[in-house]
């Protein structure tokens, strides 16, 4: 568990951090409509996929060598083991100079996420988890109490950015029950950790691109808390174009309540 956190650690001090509030021009471009990757993102996943498969010779599934060859990404169901790679997740927000950003990385065996690892590099924070034994925040055991008070008290965040107009409408409605919704912090990596250290109670996806989900998602259950499709099911890395929603909450009853409110029918 340590030796991958050294590993991003030391990519992100080496080619991310560099080139924070650093970039030029030449260094950021569109890899497909409405999606920008850097240099940074590029760098970063060649020296983690390296490192990574020095640690444990499996496939490496990387969101920017996956963007350049789709097809990697079905080592995730053909492979009885696989890494996953976010070289620098909430990328938008690093090429604007802002701190909401983090590298990230899983391990999945049989499709199922068994560790995970986070690291913001701007604050110097990481995370961990392991499927079974725990999630820790710097070394430090997290454990995510249940929500208190009603559902006017929690706050949460609604990811629906790819949604039709008219369920985001239905779900602005529905929101209205919740006493803070916010659109949330654009990077997976900074999201997930705000529920498993209480700043958050739920959070709703809509696209589940498995390298930003999988290393949060464990985190969160790990803690106490609760990721799953919106039928109940335990969240999984699928390759992209698979099942997509995905509900996140601080615990089961919570969970439930916020579903109920957010799927209601509109009126």
């Amino acid at each position: 568990m340590e030796k991958v956190a050294e590993i991003l650690a030391e990519a992100a001090s080496e080619v991310v951090v560099p080139r924070f509030r650093a970039l030029s021009a030449g260094e950021v471009m569109e890899k497909a409509p409405g999606e920008v990757v850097t240099v940074a993102d590029r760098e970063a996943e060649v020296i983690i996929a390296r490192r990574l498969r020095e640690l444990l010779p499996v496939p490496v599934v990387g969101e920017e060598a996956v963007a350049a060859d789709p097809e990697l990404a079905n080592a995730l169901l053909s492979e009885p083991a696989v890494w996953l790679v976010d070289p620098v997740d909430g990328t938008a927000n690093f090429i604007a100079g802002r701190p909401d950003f983090a590298v990230m990385a899983s391990l999945v065996r049989s499709g199922q996420t068994v560790a995970s690892w986070i690291w913001q590099p701007v604050s110097g924070t990481a995370y961990a988890a392991e499927l079974g034994a725990g999630a820790w925040r710097d070394g430090e055991r997290l454990t995510r109490r249940p929500a208190t008070g009603t559902p006017g008290d929690w706050r949460g965040f609604i990811k629906g950015r790819f949604l039709a107009p008219a369920d985001q409408r239905r779900l602005r409605a529905n929101a209205a029950a919740f006493g803070r919704v916010a659109a949330g912090r654009s990077a997976a990596g900074v999201e997930y950790p705000d529920i498993a250290e209480g700043e958050q109670e739920f959070i709703l996806y809509n696209r589940t691109l498995p390298w930003d989900h999988a290393p949060g998602s464990l985190l969160v259950s790990e803690a106490g808390g609760v990721s799953a499709r919106l039928d109940g099911s335990p969240y999984r890395p699928d390759p992209p174009g698979g099942e997509d929603g995905l509900l996140v909450a601080c615990d089961p009853e919570t969970w439930e309540q916020t579903r109920a409110i957010l799927l209601r029918p509109a009126a």
